[in-house]
């Protein structure tokens, strides 16, 4: 199992095939995404990856962050997210993870915060049929309609849909295909709509109902950094300031 990545939605457009047929595609970004810490088996209890993309200004963080950063010798970040990786899939601590970590063709399941819609109705919400247009309906035409029976069983049942708060929801989509990515700046583009609006925060990873394709790189494409001295590196990368590919 290979690590995620934490990407920004930039927003969707469209490619083109060699046929001229139109693909319509969600442009992410991936803003500096670094490796800040490892979860080990033997302190954590299990084997995970903390990575951490984004800017955040040093003055509206925490000093427990401060410190937390120092220490993987990386600016603060604005996100953080963890990814559960085997143990042959440690990447090292400050490695920068670039955009061909996804190779063309693969299957990715993209995970972020839907659009919030606030206070929605019946048909917006649960797409509830409404009221009659005519025969005696008036002003009621969109509300939901009965709720409950009478005498039995003289009450409306938990988790009954109603109108009500729509959004901001927690929502994975699986089995989206990579069509294209641009290690320059640090953009991947999937095939279809992500979850989430304009400059919301995603986290992407390898599809779990998928086969990995031949040449994705294990345990990852990355770099290290050009000042990086002190951080664990696992025997057979290339040289720091290079870009590397685990065994």
């Amino acid at each position: 199992m290979r690590s995620g990545v934490l990407a920004q939605k930039v927003g969707m457009t469209r490619l083109f095939t060699e046929t001229g047929e139109h693909v319509p595609v969600t442009v992410l970004r991936l803003g500096n995404c670094q490796v800040i810490g490892h979860r080990t088996k033997e302190k954590n209890g299990y084997v995970a990856l903390q990575l951490g993309a984004g800017f955040r200004k040093v003055q509206r963080t925490t000093k427990a962050d401060r410190g937390h950063f120092a220490v993987a010798k990386v600016e603060p970040k604005r996100k953080l997210a963890e990814f559960r990786v085997d143990d042959d899939a440690l990447i090292p601590v400050g490695a920068e993870i670039t955009a061909d970590h996804f190779v063309v063709g693969q299957y990715v399941d993209v995970t972020g915060t839907s659009t919030g819609k606030g206070f929605a109705g019946g048909m917006k919400r649960w797409n509830f049929g409404g009221l009659r247009a005519s025969h005696g309906v008036s002003i009621s035409h969109r509300s939901i309609g009965s709720t409950g029976g009478r005498q039995d069983p003289g009450k409306t049942f938990k988790n009954k849909k109603m109108p009500g708060h729509l959004g901001v929801d927690r929502v994975t989509t699986l089995n989206l295909k990579v069509r294209h990515t641009d290690v320059a700046r640090g953009l991947i583009l999937v095939e279809g709509a992500v979850p989430g609006v304009k400059g919301g925060w995603i986290t992407v990873r390898d599809a779990v109902k998928k086969k990995l394709p031949d040449g994705v790189p294990k345990p990852g494409k990355f770099k290290l950094a050009d000042n990086e001295s002190t951080a664990p590196i696992a025997v057979g990368h290339e040289p720091a300031g290079q870009e590397a590919e685990g065994a």
